[in-house]
Parts: structure tokens; sequence; C-alpha cells
């Protein structure tokens, strides 16, 4: 077996402590009426989400941040779905090129310099109601002074965000040339503070923050259900007007589901 390899130590000088954590689950829905549009849903998902792509979005997002990249593992999985990891690091370091794991497979991962930005996909069907979904679960934790909320729209505006489940954190403590403790170093009541408003504009969104313990959480839902976005393989013009009034309410009622977070009777 080979012997792993490691790259040299970074020097940490005036290092900021605290760990700023920024965890989304994105979610798009699609109305698939027969077998083979099911089939060719996931199939293009799998396509436009690949690894390689999950590696271009995250590669963006380090660069909007203002981290280096200091390595990447991605991984394409059977039958479905994708994962990249990157560890990322503060500061202008030496320009590396990312190692990249398992490239035939759609996974991710990238690392800073104990910071990480994540991205693992899952697509899925439902087994008789027509309805597809795809689920893209994003982590970006850094530490020091680079801060993961920079990349919220960019984030929002990557994926067909139907419904945004977005959670921030900031754990740890820093402390000043007095070593008196720091458990924030930004002011923030909200997500939402962060989210352009051409994104506000187009979202119902919900707060639950615990302010005391710096924890936020903010869930983002399509104000507009236009049916012809939801419908794979074929128009609304192409249905019946009750067929079209049925699938309207099976796709929202999905969205509703996800949203509250628990399964609603018919």
């Amino acid at each position: 077996m080979a012997k792993p390899t490691s790259n040299p130590k970074l020097k940490l000088l005036g290092f900021n402590n605290l760990t700023k954590s920024l965890s989304f689950n994105i979610y798009d829905i699609c109305y698939a009426r027969t077998a083979q549009h099911q089939q060719e849903y996931i199939e293009y998902i799998d396509e436009a989400y690949n690894a390689e792509r999950l590696t271009d979005i995250l590669t963006e997002v380090a660069d909007i941040i203002g981290a280096n990249i200091l390595n990447v593992a991605r991984q394409d999985y059977d039958p479905q779905g994708a994962s990249v990891t990157m560890l990322i690091s503060e500061g202008h370091q030496i320009p590396q090129s990312p190692t990249l794991v398992a490239d035939t497979k759609e996974s991710v991962v990238a690392h800073l310099d104990k910071s990480h930005i994540t991205v693992h996909t899952y697509p899925e069907s439902h087994p008789d109601q027509g309805i597809s979904t795809f689920r893209a679960d994003i982590d970006v934790s850094t530490c020091g002074q680079i801060s993961p909320l920079k990349v919220l729209n960019f984030l929002i505006n990557s994926f067909e965000s139907d419904i945004v489940i977005a959670d921030y954190r900031v754990r740890g403590f820093t402390r000043n040339v007095r070593g008196m403790k720091h458990y924030i170093d930004h002011q923030i009541d909200s997500i939402q503070n962060f989210v352009s408003k051409e994104i506000k504009d187009r979202y119902i969104m919900v707060d639950v923050n615990v302010y005391q313990e710096n924890i936020f959480h903010t869930k983002m839902r399509l104000k507009e259900l236009d049916l012809d976005g939801y419908l794979f393989g074929e128009g609304v013009s192409e249905l019946p007007p009750r067929e079209a009034k049925r699938i309207r309410e099976r796709v929202n009622h999905e969205i509703l589901e996800i949203f509250y977070g628990r399964n609603i009777a018919r």
C-alpha cells in the first residue's frame, strides 16, 4: 500500500480561531409523469451536477471568500449522486494544483487550512407519484477572517433552488491582544441580512434564530409555482386542465412537506 502524502505545514500567525459554518440543504422538485421521464430526469441531474461541475462551483466559492484550495477529493456514485470536498486556507499561499482523487466518481472535498467546503448530491424519485427531487447538501466551514456568508447568493443561484434550508453558526472563541475572548467577530441578526434583494423578492423566508448561541436558521421556498418549471419531458399546454390541476397540487404538497420537515395528510 502506498504511504499517504502530506503537504508542508502552514505557518499560522495571529490566527483567528473562530469557526464559521454555513450549511445548506437545497432542493429541486420535478414532476416526471412516466417512468421514462423519471429516468431521464435522474440522468439529467446526474450529468448537470456531476463531480466535475460541482468542483467548478466549489472552486468559485473558494475564490469568492478569498481562500486558497489546498486539496480536492471528488467522487461520482452509481447509480447516481456525487460528492466533492475541498481543504482551503486563508491568505496568500503559493498556488498549488488541487490533488484530484477518484476522478471517475461524483464527490468532491476541498480543505481550507483548518477549513473546508463540501457538497453531496442526492437525486431520488417517488415510486408511484411522479415526483422526483434533487437535494444538494453544502457545507462551507472557515476559520479566520474569511466568511462563508459571502457565497450565500452565489450558491442559491448555482442550483435550481425551489427550497433552501440554511444554517449558520459561529463556534469557539478567539482572543484579542489583551486576552479577552470574542465569540463572534461580525454583526448578524439573520442569514437574511446577507441575501440579495433579487433573491428575497422570489422567496418566502422564515427564520428560527438562537442569538445567545450564535445559531441562525433560515428556510426559503419560491413564492410562485409556475407548473411549466416543474414538468419534465412535457409542458402544461400538453395536459388536460384537470390533470394539470392534480399535478400542481401534488407538486405543491411535496414542497410544503419538505419546507416544514414533516409529512402532511392530503
